[in-house]
């Protein structure tokens, strides 16, 4: 755990002390059920990212149309 988390989870403990057991509770419920669905939700968009761009294009001629639609401007910077 990285310094700056240390600092977070001691942070938000301090506030959660305050708070009755039964909030407390409900807050580790939603804690746990966080950590089961980012594990799931990283693995799917990841596999969901696989055919995200279709096209009917060659690599070169894509890589050709953006470099030929580049447009730049030429400012005279005044020091």
């Amino acid at each position: 755990m990285s310094y700056t988390d240390r600092n977070i989870v001691e942070a938000y403990s301090i506030l959660f002390e305050g708070l009755p057991s039964l909030s407390k509770i409900e807050l580790i419920e939603k804690l746990s059920k966080s950590l089961k669905k980012d594990k799931t939700a990283k693995e799917s968009s990841f596999f969901k990212s696989f055919g995200a761009f279709a096209s009917e294009k060659t690599a070169e001629e894509i890589t050709k149309d953006i470099k030929w639609s580049r447009k730049f401007k030429n400012k005279e910077i005044k020091f």
